[in-house]
C-alpha cells in the first residue's frame, strides 16, 4: 500500500495539482526525482488515474441539477445495458451510479433552468429504454463535495 512518502505526496498533489514538480516535491519534502519515481509508481499501480480540471458547469450557467432515481422494468434481460447506453448519450447526464435495491440507476441531470430541465426530461430522459419508475429529487444546495482522501 502507501508509505508515509506516498501519503505525503498524494495529500500535496490532492491539495493542489497545479503545482510545479519542484514546487510539489518541496512540500512533499522529497527530491524532485523521487517524486517523479513515486508519481510514475503510483499512476503504474492505478492509484492515480489521472489529474483533471473540474469546471463548475454552474458558473457556466447551469443552474439546476436534479437527481433521477430510477426503476427498471428487469423482466428485460438487457435492461441495464440498454438504458445505461442511452443515459450516456445525454450531454446533460453528468454522473451515472447504479444500485441494489428498489432503486436501480441514480442520474444526476443538470439544466440550464427548469424550461430547460422539463425539455431533457421530455425528450431525452422518459425515452431512455426500461424504465419502469423514475422519481425526481431537486438539488437544493450541496452541503459537502470532497474528492480527496483523507491520508
Amino acid at each position: 500500500m502507501l508509505d508515509d512518502v506516498d501519503r505525503r505526496i498524494v495529500r500535496q498533489w490532492q491539495a493542489d495539482p497545479t503545482l510545479a514538480p519542484a514546487d510539489l516535491a518541496e512540500r512533499a519534502r522529497v527530491s524532485v526525482g523521487q517524486l517523479a519515481r513515486r508519481q510514475a509508481k503510483l499512476r503504474e499501480a492505478g492509484v492515480v488515474n489521472g489529474v483533471v480540471g473540474i469546471i463548475d458547469w454552474a458558473a457556466l450557467g447551469y443552474a439546476v441539477e436534479v437527481s433521477l432515481r430510477v426503476t427498471l422494468d428487469k423482466t428485460q434481460g438487457a435492461a441495464f445495458d440498454e438504458f445505461i447506453a442511452g443515459a450516456r448519450e445525454v450531454p446533460e447526464v453528468i454522473e451515472i451510479q447504479t444500485f441494489l435495491g428498489r432503486v436501480d440507476v441514480r442520474l444526476s441531470v443538470i439544466a440550464r433552468d427548469m424550461a430547460h430541465y422539463q425539455h431533457l426530461y421530455r425528450s431525452r430522459i422518459l425515452v431512455l429504454p426500461h424504465i419502469a419508475d423514475i422519481e425526481a429529487l431537486m438539488h437544493v444546495a450541496r452541503i459537502k463535495s470532497d474528492l480527496a482522501l483523507p491520508l
